[in-house]
Order: structure tokens, then sequence, then C-alpha cells
């Protein structure tokens, strides 16, 4: 996706941190950005609650099912018991276009262990429910949200599964384009690995006692 392309993003549970904090980065890199919640209501307020982080942020809101029709990209960003809820939804919307699922399957009260579904992950699920026209890009499960929302250098990549690999590169270009980098780590059944990390990253957190350990891909340059 050059620089010049620029995407409708549609962001379905776009009331969370990573959400709006997605949705500041890419609307500053100048793609449309359409928030979708259960209701129209809940829409308006998370773009209202945008807004008062980010007044120069445009973003349309919509219900679940009429963002994810607008969307050309579609970023799933609520919490892993609602995560099938929602896509049953918009199963219909979402045919031929990439889904970005950012699901972490944590389960309280022990959110520091790793609870993996049965099906082996959340990405790997939902790629298995919304079957192959639908392709599922496993990302941003290690980054601390609330730093997207602030004008920082984000210290963490991002790691990228899913089945297709020009998907996962659509996908690379614009978390490059978030400031951040992303990396191909395979067929979503990958995304296994990222999902867990995140109960890693979190025990590192308690304790370190520091709020936003990451992961860092090193090498680069090496022969």
């Amino acid at each position: 996706m050059a620089q010049a392309d620029k995407t409708t993003i549609a962001i379905l549970g776009g009331t969370g941190d990573l959400g709006t904090g997605l949705a500041i980065r890419w609307s500053k890199a100048g793609h449309r950005i359409v928030i979708g919640s259960r209701t129209l209501e809940k829409a308006q307020t998370a773009v209202a609650a945008l807004h008062e982080i980010s007044p120069e942020t445009p973003a349309d809101a919509m219900e679940n099912k009429d963002a994810a029709a607008a969307g050309e990209v579609v970023v799933l960003t609520v919490p892993a018991e609602h995560q099938l809820s929602t896509l049953e939804h918009v199963r219909d919307e979402l045919q031929g276009k990439i889904l970005i699922d950012v699901t972490v399957p944590l389960v309280p009260p022990k959110v520091g262990t790793v609870q993996l579904p049965a099906e082996g992950s959340a990405g790997k699920r939902a790629q298995e429910f919304l079957g192959e026209d639908v392709r599922v890009v496993s990302a941003f499960q290690n980054i601390a949200a609330h730093l997207l929302q602030q004008d920082v250098h984000i210290e963490c990549d991002v790691l990228v599964a899913g089945n297709k690999k020009d998907a996962r590169q659509q996908v690379i270009d614009l978390i490059e384009e978030a400031g951040m980098t992303g990396w191909h780590a395979g067929p979503i059944a990958n995304a296994a690995a990222a999902e867990a990390l995140t109960s890693i990253l979190i025990q590192i957190n308690r304790q370190g006692q520091i709020s936003h350990a990451g992961i860092k891909i090193v090498g680069q340059g090496d022969h």
C-alpha cells in the first residue's frame, strides 16, 4: 500500500485505548476513520471521547454492521469474550476484505497466565469462523495501548500473522504509517505466539515495575 493510497479504516469496538490510538495515528497518515460500536449511540459517544483526546482527528460514527460495510480494511478491537458475537454480526460485510484482529484471549483474573482458546489462538478462531474469503491478519497484541494515543516513539515491534502474505504486507504498511515496525510472522496459526506473549509482558510489567514492556526484533544488518 503506497503512501498515496489512502484507505477507509473501520475500527469495530473503537471505544478503548487501542482503537482510539490507532484512529489518531492512521488519521494523521491521511486515512479516513470510521468508529463502529454495537449501537450508533455508543459509536457517537466513542467519537466524542476521541475528539476530547485528539480534537484534530476526524472520524465517522456508525453501528458495527454499517462500519464494516464502509471500511476497506476493518479492525476488531473488542474484548475476547465479544469477538465471535461481533464477527457474527458483520460476517457478510467482511467478505473479500482484510480484518485486522487484535484480540488477546486474556481470562480474568489470571491475565498474567497464558490461556489460549481451544482453536489455538483468537486469530485462528476468527479465520475459521469467517472463512477463507476474509483475510484475517492478527496484529498489535503486544503494544501498550495508551502509548498509541501519545505523540511518542513506541519501542515495540508488531508481529503480523495471517495466511495471505499480501494481506500481511498491507497491514505492515499500515503499521509503519502508525509509526511502528511490523514483521511477517507467518500463517494465522502463529498468532498464538503474539497472543501468549501478552500475558508474559504483563508479568514482566508487574515483576519489573515497568509500565509498557514490549518486544523488539534484533539482528538487522547482520550477515
